[in-house]
């Protein structure tokens, strides 16, 4: 997959990987259709800094779901 294009479809997978990356108990909190290409570069940074760390603590999970609520469209 090629995440260096905005896309919808890319969107979805970054947003997918980091549920699963996290182990989101309440995945219906986070879906791909919250977000849209706008928050893209955003959304990437978060992707890319999820996929890098192999663990997270509970401030670190929690500290990203609230930056993923931040970017949820209107």
């Amino acid at each position: 997959m090629d995440l260096t294009k905005k896309s919808k479809e890319n969107v979805e997978y970054m947003i997918e990987e980091i549920k699963n990356k996290l182990k989101v108990v309440n995945v219906a909190a986070i879906k791909p259709s919250h977000f849209d290409e706008e928050q893209y570069e955003d959304l990437k940074d978060i992707y890319d800094m999820v996929m890098k760390k192999a663990s997270f603590s509970i401030s670190e999970m929690e500290a990203i779901v609230t930056e993923l609520g931040s970017l949820r469209k209107s």
